[in-house]
């Protein structure tokens, strides 16, 4: 696959089939990842596959409820915004984008593959997050769909370590969790802003000199 069209496509894909992800797309999916920036080479990852089906149902509850939670506090205003004013273009979008994130919660046990990865004394995730993305872009090249999710960490942390079985004493931080599977929906290029809109040059608010209307990679 084409570097640009598995950076313009590869966008979250939530909905997916049961169908399982070969173990040899695994391994290339995560062969792949480990080859990411890590800072002083450290490489303080750690990276964990969940299929199994009793694991998925032990997490499945806590996903659902976490995702509630999300719509009742960080959610309420843009929801409340939205139901208000249901026709504008933005409340549409945000629809739909909700409805993708509640059929994942809706569906988690059916998800065929989950990662979570785990970085050593980092809480922010810089030393783990180019390895999920180059993860997320080698499973696009593989035809597999993904999306990074933070809300298990966020609202159940210590419920989600004690299921996994991490260490208490190593430092570990759960990253997120990212969903894996053979999408229902087709692969294009994600609407955004334009890039003169949200970037600017040398001082905050500044012209960045350089305007982007249309994206400059289209599928062929």
């Amino acid at each position: 696959m084409e570097l640009h069209e598995a950076l313009y496509t590869t966008r979250a894909m939530r909905r997916v089939r049961p169908d399982p992800v070969p173990d040899d797309v695994q391994a290339r999916i995560l062969d792949a990842a480990i080859r990411a920036p890590s800072g002083g080479n450290q490489q303080n990852w750690r990276f964990l596959l969940v299929d199994e089906p009793g694991t998925k149902a032990a997490l499945g509850p806590l996903y659902r409820d976490a995702m509630d939670q999300l719509w009742r506090t960080v959610y309420a205003p843009t929801i409340a915004a939205a139901e208000a004013d249901p026709d504008d273009p933005e409340n549409r979008q945000f629809r739909r984008v909700q409805r993708s994130a509640q059929w994942l919660a809706d569906h988690f046990e059916e998800v065929p593959l989950y990662l979570f990865p785990f970085c050593q004394h980092d809480p922010t995730g810089g030393s783990i997050y180019p390895a999920v993305w180059s993860a997320m872009l080698a499973a696009r090249a593989e035809g597999v769909g993904s999306c990074l999710t933070s809300v298990l960490g966020f609202f159940h942390g210590p419920e989600t370590l004690e299921i996994l079985g991490v260490p208490d004493d190593g430092g570990w931080v759960l990253s997120g969790c990212v969903s894996f599977g053979y999408p229902t929906g087709r692969w294009d290029d994600a609407p955004r802003r334009p890039v003169h809109e949200v970037t600017f040059r040398n001082r905050w608010g500044s012209d960045p000199g350089l305007s982007v209307p249309e994206p400059l990679w289209s599928p062929r």
